[in-house]
């Protein structure tokens, strides 16, 4: 008898739905018919796959207002949000199709070399629950027009409205090309342990070690963004008004749960003051709410295990000797008050441990070399941000992170790829660099 998943509104513990879990012995199954539709689909031209898949999106366009209505009630992001999110998937699909096309096309090498971009087989994709169609989106289309299968393993958070997406898209798609696993940690274990070629995953970084040790027997691909703790540097002669913005937009975002929420800033002394009284007043404009209150800004915290950990964090900062600007331990069930915290020390939970909440958690300093080593002495390593002008390149030159803004976020724009370094991830993906991930590079002499 297979197990099912339950899926709840995260704002009130409504039951909105459940999916059947994969066993094992599905999963074998499903891998087995996945590799004999790649066998199918690889032996079409890239253009051919490439105008497949863009028409398989657009046909998204007509269930974009209620996509976007199950993404709030699922996940708990506001309306608002949750329609960027869909809408942007769709319209994301057909851009990095075309994307893709430009980068996997053989490339002529000097004499009669040229470089081809050949498919690997079938592609695993384990999605988060933050992002739920965006960052299965990001991944999945690139593994396509490569020529490859891919099997997507959703989180357990978020079942329903991966369905929904992917499962009308799987439906324009021929049989087998994309294909949704659902399950928890042991189906997902036997997609990274099964036969499959490669393993792009989005998620923890404990999950991610794990994923390797599976995936290490076989020498399987691997694309894993692990998270961040992101700092935040603000120097003296700073855009006080646009630094205390951007702090509190950065540490709000998707209700604090993003990988590259602001978590950690370290602000001059000598305008700190200031600074963490605008930061407050900013803060304290924000709201909480469930997905369809109007003017909400922070939906409810994911679940009851992630909650515990962000007033756990809370505590410990309090224990510690940190002060409360806006907030407090004591937090309602299922959100997070907009909370502000100012004496932020490297003993406290919040500046070693991800937060993945809506806490702008800030700290003094008085030497820009020691807010530097401070915000490097992470183990991650996803993105930074620098506010300032005069020795602001030279700061953000010292910053050891994948992605860094300067006076801005630290996503990039253009044709810029999501990329961290140290333990936030191995590889990366978006852009042209990151879609050529997905495919085998092949020397081919005439």
């Amino acid at each position: 008898m297979s197990k099912s998943i339950q899926s709840f509104n995260p704002s009130n513990g409504e039951l909105l739905g459940e999916v059947n879990s994969a066993s094992r012995d599905e999963v074998v199954q499903t891998i087995r018919q996945s590799k004999s539709a790649q066998k199918v689909w690889k032996k079409l031209p890239i253009n051919e796959r490439v105008r497949t898949i863009i028409r398989a999106y657009q046909h998204l366009d007509q269930y974009a207002d209620s996509l976007s209505e199950l993404l709030a009630r699922e996940m708990g992001k506001d309306i608002r949000r949750a329609t960027g999110e869909a809408t942007g998937a769709i319209y994301m699909g057909q851009h990095y199709a075309e994307e893709a096309h430009r980068a996997l096309n053989t490339r002529k090498l000097s004499g009669s070399t040229e470089l081809q971009y050949r498919p690997l087989g079938v592609v695993g994709v384990i999605s988060p629950w933050n992002y739920p169609v965006m960052m299965a989106n990001n991944l999945i289309v690139p593994a396509l027009v490569a020529g490859n299968s891919v099997i997507l393993k959703p989180s357990e958070e978020t079942p329903l409205i991966a369905e929904a997406f992917f499962g009308e898209l799987q439906k324009h798609l021929p049989e087998g090309v994309l294909t949704i696993l659902h399950g928890d940690r042991e189906t997902g274990e036997a997609l990274v342990e099964g036969d499959i070629q490669m393993i792009a995953f989005t998620g923890s970084k404990a999950t991610g070690q794990d994923i390797m040790r599976r995936a290490a027997s076989k020498v399987k691909r691997l694309v894993m963004e692990l998270g961040g703790k992101d700092p935040m540097i603000v120097m003296r002669d700073a855009n006080l008004e646009q630094a205390a913005r951007f702090a509190v937009a950065g540490s709000f975002e998707n209700s604090g749960q993003m990988c590259t929420s602001i978590e950690r800033i370290y602000v001059d002394d000598r305008i700190a003051e200031k600074f963490e009284q605008r930061v407050t007043e900013i803060a304290n404009m924000y709201q909480i709410g469930p997905w369809d209150m109007p003017n909400v800004n922070i939906g409810p915290i994911i679940n009851a295990t992630q909650h515990g950990k962000i007033v756990e964090q809370l505590k410990d900062a309090q224990q510690k000797g940190a002060t409360f600007l806006l907030g407090g331990i004591e937090q309602p069930d299922r959100y997070i008050r907009p909370t502000v915290i100012t004496g932020m020390t490297p003993e406290m939970k919040l500046e070693t441990e991800e937060t993945f909440g809506p806490v702008v958690a800030i700290t003094r300093y008085s030497n820009i070399d020691d807010a530097i080593e401070r915000a490097n002495a992470s183990e991650y390593g996803l993105g930074a941000v620098v506010f300032g002008n005069q020795g602001a390149n030279e700061v953000a030159d010292e910053l050891d992170a994948g992605m860094v803004g300067i006076n801005q976020g630290q996503g990039g724009s253009g044709d810029a790829p999501w990329v961290g370094a140290k333990q936030s991830g191995l590889g990366y993906h978006g852009s042209v660099d990151g879609h050529r991930q997905f495919a085998q590079v092949k020397v081919v002499s005439k």
